[in-house]
């Protein structure tokens, strides 16, 4: 890990996690996983809540990066995308969650393939992206990771959509492996 100059100690490693279809179930249309709508669809993944348990229990820090396209489509209200990341953060050990609300075309340096919120977490809880992890299900979060230099676990969910190119560091089918795998492959951990 590197060193933090302004603070002359060791920056510490973070897990940057997506939302859905990580620590919540996407909900799956014709193959393609959307985004709970209101706060009755929400529902964890059965085992998020052990595999950020482990992390945790690792010393990692833990930071959703999430796209939250529907707020700028008109489809989903600010209110409701924030109400379902409390109900998140009230079953789960989250540090902070951090959301980009925008689409494709605002050309926002924070939407996922884009590594802004991987900076923006990196630069506030004092994360080492050298040392750091991403896990996604989708390319655009294998994306981030990679320009955010952190390394990338793919939980793939068997979506009918493009795959991460090139692929992830890892590609698990769950959570918890995901988990499970950082913790094998973590310098913080041995």
């Amino acid at each position: 890990m590197g060193i933090d100059s302004a603070i002359g100690r060791p920056r510490r490693a973070g897990v940057f996690l997506d939302r859905d279809g990580v620590l919540c179930r996407a909900i799956v249309r014709a193959g393609r996983p959307y985004p709970p709508q209101t706060l009755a669809e929400l529902e964890l993944e059965p085992d998020a809540l052990e595999a950020l348990a482990l992390l945790k229990r690792h010393g990692f820090v833990l930071l959703v990066a999430s796209n939250q396209p529907d707020v700028a489509r008109g489809t989903l209200g600010r209110d409701v995308a924030l109400a379902i990341g409390a109900a998140l953060a009230a079953q789960l050990p989250i540090d902070e969650f951090l959301v980009c609300f925008h689409d494709d075309g605002d050309g926002c340096d924070c939407r996922k393939p884009a590594a802004g919120l991987l900076r923006q977490g990196a630069e506030r809880h004092g994360l080492d992206l050298g040392a750091s992890y991403l896990v996604g299900d989708r390319w655009r979060d294998v994306a981030a990771g990679r320009a955010g230099g952190v390394a990338t676990i793919f939980v793939d969910r068997g979506y009918d959509e493009p795959r991460p190119d090139p692929p992830a560091d890892a590609t698990v089918r769950s959570t918890l492996q995901a988990a499970q795998w950082i913790v094998a492959h973590s310098v913080q951990t041995r």
